[in-house]
């Protein structure tokens, strides 16, 4: 293999194995208590930016853009209160 080729897929690697850290220690503190919604949406936020990352390492023709997937995630959000609501006003 080139060995610029070589570096870059060393680097890759390297960057993978940090995302992989950063995704378990999230994962580790969505199950903690007691620090609210809001603490816990911007976890969750963020565990949808380090797969998102991982998209964009391994195959970067298929990832969206931040204001995309900041967008996709808004909607998804919003249809979810949207059905909390209608749930809320049946009962």
């Amino acid at each position: 293999m080139n060995p610029g080729l070589q570096s870059i897929e060393a680097e890759r690697q390297a960057l993978l194995g940090q995302l992989q850290t950063a995704e378990a220690a999230l994962r580790a503190g969505l199950h903690t208590h007691g620090f609210g919604s809001i603490a816990r949406a911007h976890m969750e936020r963020a565990m949808a930016h380090i797969c998102e990352a991982y998209i964009a390492i391994n195959e970067a023709n298929r990832a969206r853009t931040v204001s995309q997937m900041v967008d996709d995630l808004n909607r998804v959000q919003q249809l979810v209160a949207e059905v909390q609501r209608r749930n809320s006003q049946r009962i």
